[in-house]
């Protein structure tokens, strides 16, 4: 896991120091980039470019997202406290949970795409992350029996906040989404407070759509 040449420790270690200097200042989510061997989650054709800061084909019309979004969207999610109880929607091919499952207690991922599902499934046994429960479902529902979560992280841009995920925040808790069209994303944390959702805008992103249904 260790990985040669363009997937070696000092090509892991330039994609941190550049994340640095974009602002990713946490270092346990530093750490996490450095740690996880991205190179195994994509195709290996596709494996010299796998520490490069951009996003990657995984097949299924979806992409392994850029490790400085990955770092963004963690630490946005870990910033004032580790959350215990996370959901992930939109697993794909598992880097994102790979990141983060060692950063949380207990870490529930729905991917609606079951082949992906699968992949990231075997991805998480290679790598010996075992606090991770994954479920082949609608990402638009959530995974309401085991809600509400101190946690939500999502992985792929609707034009609103979902109602369901909305409602599956526990008080206090904080979600991590895109929200918006096309070429016109925008990164957003919403934070619970009892009734009321406060939102913040954290900067604009490029996301494939959230999709309801299975695939």
């Amino acid at each position: 896991m260790t990985g040669i040449g363009m997937t070696s420790a000092r090509t892991r270690d330039r994609l941190v120091t550049r994340l640095r200097e974009q602002g990713i200042a946490d270092p346990n989510v530093l750490e996490r980039i450095r740690a996880v061997p991205r190179h195994v989650f994509v195709d290996e054709a596709l494996s010299s470019r796998a520490y490069e800061d951009t996003a990657l084909p995984i097949g299924h019309g979806q992409t392994i997202s850029q490790p400085y979004i990955v770092a963004r969207m963690t630490e946005a999610l870990i910033e004032g406290g580790a959350p215990r109880k996370v959901l992930e929607v939109g697993t794909g091919c598992g880097y994102q949970t790979a990141v983060l499952a060692p950063l949380v207690a207990t870490l529930y991922s729905v991917e609606r795409i079951a082949a992906l599902q699968l992949r990231a499934r075997r991805a998480m046994r290679d790598l010996k992350i075992t606090n991770v429960f994954m479920r082949h479902g609608d990402g638009f529902e959530g995974w309401p029996p085991y809600a509400p979560y101190d946690g939500i992280i999502v992985a792929a841009a609707a034009m609103a906040v979902p109602a369901a995920l909305q409602n599956q925040l526990g008080n206090g808790g904080r979600l991590i989404m895109p929200v918006g069209p096309d070429r016109e994303q925008q990164l957003i944390r919403v934070t619970r407070r009892g009734d009321n959702f406060e939102r913040e805008v954290l900067g604009s992103v490029t996301f494939v759509p959230l999709l309801q249904g299975l695939g």
